[in-house]
């Protein structure tokens, strides 16, 4: 890891297990992903950014793991899941949605189906 890397979890040490389960999964299932960190989040892209860590609080306190990140991904509809604890519009045609992990085992099937499907949508921006 990298300075950026370790300036992004500085304070949250306990989430690199977390991170790391993610990024293990996405770099095996979604060809040609480049990772950057800055210092509120960590992108993955392949043409463009697909999706994001961070430590943004998405839930209330008392409903957050111990620890937990939070993973950020656009696609150009609503998702539906009990997995979503917030959504965003930023534009017509992307919705952003975040999904807060507490766990490796959390990072499964369904968070890497939305991330395969994110990638191929940021891949058709122009």
């Amino acid at each position: 890891m990298d300075g950026d890397f370790l300036q992004f979890f500085m304070g949250h040490e306990d989430a690199l297990p977390l991170y790391h389960s993610l990024e293990k999964r996405i770099l095996a299932e979604i060809p040609d992903v480049r990772i950057k960190a800055a210092k509120t989040q960590i992108g993955f892209f392949t043409k463009y950014m697909f999706a994001a860590v961070s430590f943004l609080p998405v839930r209330k306190a008392k409903e957050r793991p111990q620890t937990w990140l939070t993973v950020t991904f656009s696609l150009p509809y609503t998702v539906y899941s009990p997995r979503i604890d917030a959504v965003a519009y930023p534009c017509e045609n992307r919705v952003t949605h975040h999904v807060m992990i507490g766990s490796p085992a959390e990072t499964d099937d369904e968070l890497l189906g939305f991330l395969r499907e994110a990638a191929a949508f940021s891949s058709r921006k122009r």
